[in-house]
């Protein structure tokens, strides 16, 4: 089955399925490298691959958002302001001036769904902010430009706000990222906000882009990892994790699929992996055969673009699915037969 066949409705119920599992494995991930390699180690990991997502990111999207030639302080604050909404992050904006942008990311927080936030130790909001929003006067070739962070969001403050600021002086390297209390975002009015174009943000877009910002955290963030901590620590970190994070969550997934989730039935877990390779724009075929079925998928969308790929990237994404068959029914096993060597191959399972 191939996109093109599927319905609007369960194009759009798949992209918003496929966007909540990768989110829910994003924060599960953090956690489980906070508790099984230490704040330090993910802090790290923080910084590595929000810098990684900022080269990708930042100053390839300016033209489509509409932020070519305003000053630098505003352009970096509508830029994170306008992505987010995007991704289905929500945020807050503020134009103090044409030097000072606020930006705040109220709770709940996306980036740590439910209960999670309690466990995230503050590495990793000081790496992302150094990671990513420190950057941005590197990347405008700016170097007065900094961001001044004024609320953690692990903290029971404000969520998560600061402003940039573009300064009289160049910064250092240490003042491009600042941390200080006391500072509080101005009351934020959504008709003074930049907006998106509803024309060309439609729905299914926007459901879309979703789903493609919760893939991109899995991806980069597991490539980030292994020369951090080495290929056999980050496949057994994340693979207990998208273990886990698809026992949790399939049957969530299955509710927004409109599937039933009671059904224990190998043809009920063929409709959901279906729906899963559609929502991921591949296509798959599936064949049953007594007692069994084999699933041949052609393309793997999720390292779309990505080179020397490592082993270690399918073995982890491959638990997710693992995972969601023994929610299913935990006396079936899914075997892979033909593993992908690159983002356009195909892949084959068997469930036994």
């Amino acid at each position: 089955m191939t996109l093109e066949h599927a319905s609007e409705s369960s194009r759009e119920a798949g992209w918003q399925a496929l966007g909540m599992l990768y989110h829910n494995f994003f924060s599960g991930l953090i956690l489980s490298l906070s508790s099984r390699e230490g704040h330090d180690v993910v802090g790290d990991w923080s910084f590595n691959l929000f810098r990684r997502q900022h080269h990708e990111k930042f100053l390839s999207s300016f033209d489509k958002l509409g932020l070519t030639g305003l000053p630098h302080a505003v352009a970096a604050a509508r830029y994170h302001f306008l992505s987010n909404r995007i991704g289905g992050v929500e945020v807050e904006y503020v134009e103090e001036s044409e030097t000072k942008a606020w930006i705040r990311f109220p709770h709940p927080r996306w980036i740590y769904m439910g209960t999670a936030i309690c466990g995230i130790p503050d590495t990793v909001g000081q790496g992302y902010v150094r990671g990513w929003y420190g950057h941005n006067g590197v990347s405008l070739e700016n170097p007065n430009l900094g961001f001044v962070c004024t609320s953690q969001d692990t903290h029971a403050g404000h969520g998560f706000s600061g402003y940039f600021m573009e300064y009289d002086h160049e910064l250092s390297a240490d003042e491009r990222a600042r941390f200080v209390d006391g500072e509080i975002m101005p009351q934020f009015d959504p008709d003074r906000a930049p907006t998106l174009d509803s024309n060309i943000w439609t729905k299914a877009r926007l459901d879309k882009a979703r789903r493609n910002y919760a893939m991109e955290y899995i991806r980069n963030g597991l490539t980030e990892l292994i020369p951090m901590i080495g290929a056999d620590r980050t496949c057994a970190v994340g693979n207990i994790t998208a273990q886990l994070i698809g026992r949790q969550f399939y049957p969530g997934v299955m509710e927004i699929l409109g599937l039933d989730s009671t059904d224990r039935s190998l043809s009920a877990f063929s409709r959901f992996m279906t729906a899963m390779a559609v929502a991921h724009d591949d296509e798959v075929v599936i064949s049953h055969d007594g007692s069994g079925m084999t699933i041949t998928q052609t393309g793997w969308r999720l390292t779309r673009g990505m080179a020397d790929l490592s082993p270690v990237i399918f073995d982890v994404w491959n638990a997710l699915w693992e995972g969601c068959l023994c929610a299913h029914d935990r006396m079936r096993r899914l075997a892979v037969v033909k593993r992908p060597a690159h983002a356009g191959d195909s892949v084959i399972w068997t469930i036994t």
